[in-house]
C-alpha cells in the first residue's frame, strides 16, 4: 500500500539523494500541511465554542425548559442532522462562503440541541465530562496525526459499530433494556474515540490531493464538520457516565 503520508516530493528519482530544490518543496508541503489542519482545528473549535455559548444562554433563558415541552423540541433535534445532510451532498455544488454559513448554522442548531443537557446534568459534571472528552480528543488527535500505520481497518471497523450503534440505540428506545441502556454510551466513546483518530489522519492524507485547489476550502470546512461530531458525540456518551444529574 502507498504511504500517502509521504507524498515524496522530494525525490528525483531511483536511488537519487534529496536535492536542495527537493528540500524546499517538502518543507513548503509540511508548512501548507500545517496550515490546512490548524484551519481545520479552528473552525472545530470555534464552532463547539458557539454551541456552547448557545446552549449555555438558551437553557438559562428559561426558553429551552419550555420548548422542549412542545413538539417543536423535534425540530430542535433533528435540525443539526439536516445541515449535516445539506453539507454532505451539497458540497460538490455549493460554494465555500456557503458550507461557512451552513457550518456556523449548523453549530447554533446544535448549541439549541445540546441546551437539554443544562436541564439535566449539574454544571460541574459538565465541565468535568467536557474536559474528558477535550483532554481525550487531543490525545487521540495527536495519534491520528502522528501515526505512520494505516488506520484505515480501524476506520471502516468503527464505522460499522457506529451503525450497529445506532441501531441499538433505536431498539432501546422502543424496548428499553436496563444492560443495553448501560452499555450504550461506553461503546459510543470507544467508537468516537477510535473515529477521532481515523479523522485526524484522513484529513492529513487528503491534503496531498487538495493541496492548491479550489476544493481546499471546502475541505476545511467538511473536515471540520467530522471532527466536531466527533468531539460531541464523545463528550455526551462520556456525560451519560460522568453526569450527575440534577
Amino acid at each position: 500500500m502507498a504511504n500517502w503520508n509521504d507524498p515524496q516530493l522530494d525525490r528525483t528519482g531511483f536511488g537519487a539523494s534529496p536535492s536542495l530544490g527537493g528540500a524546499t518543496r517538502g518543507a513548503t508541503y509540511d508548512q501548507g500541511l500545517r496550515k490546512h489542519m490548524l484551519s481545520i482545528y479552528n473552525y472545530m473549535a470555534s464552532g463547539v465554542l458557539l454551541s456552547g455559548i448557545v446552549a449555555l444562554l438558551f437553557a438559562r433563558s428559561g426558553l429551552a425548559l419550555q420548548v422542549m415541552q412542545t413538539p417543536l423540541r423535534w425540530v430542535i433535534a433533528l435540525a443539526p442532522l439536516g445541515f449535516v445532510f445539506a453539507m454532505s451532498f451539497g458540497i460538490n455544488k455549493m460554494k465555500t462562503s456557503t458550507l461557512q454559513v451552513l457550518f456556523w448554522l449548523f453549530a447554533v442548531a446544535m448549541g439549541l440541541s445540546m441546551s437539554a443537557i443544562f436541564l439535566v446534568y449539574t454544571g460541574p459534571s459538565i465541565a468535568t465530562a467536557f474536559f474528558a472528552a477535550a483532554a481525550a480528543f487531543a490525545g487521540l488527535s495527536l495519534v491520528g496525526y502522528t501515526t505512520k500505520k494505516s488506520l484505515s481497518g480501524l476506520g471502516t471497523f468503527m464505522t460499522m459499530g457506529l451503525i450497529g450503534l445506532l441501531v441499538a440505540m433505536v431498539i432501546n428506545m422502543i424496548w428499553p433494556m436496563p444492560g443495553l441502556t448501560a452499555a450504550i454510551p461506553f461503546l459510543g466513546v470507544l467508537i468516537f474515540a477510535g473515529l477521532t483518530a481515523y479523522d485526524t489522519q484522513r484529513l492529513k492524507q487528503e491534503y496531498a490531493y487538495l493541496a492548491g485547489t479550489d476544493f481546499a476550502g471546502k475541505a476545511v470546512v467538511m473536515g471540520a464538520l467530522s471532527l466536531y461530531l466527533d468531539f460531541v458525540n464523545m463528550f455526551q456518551f462520556l456525560l451519560s457516565i460522568l453526569g450527575n444529574r440534577d
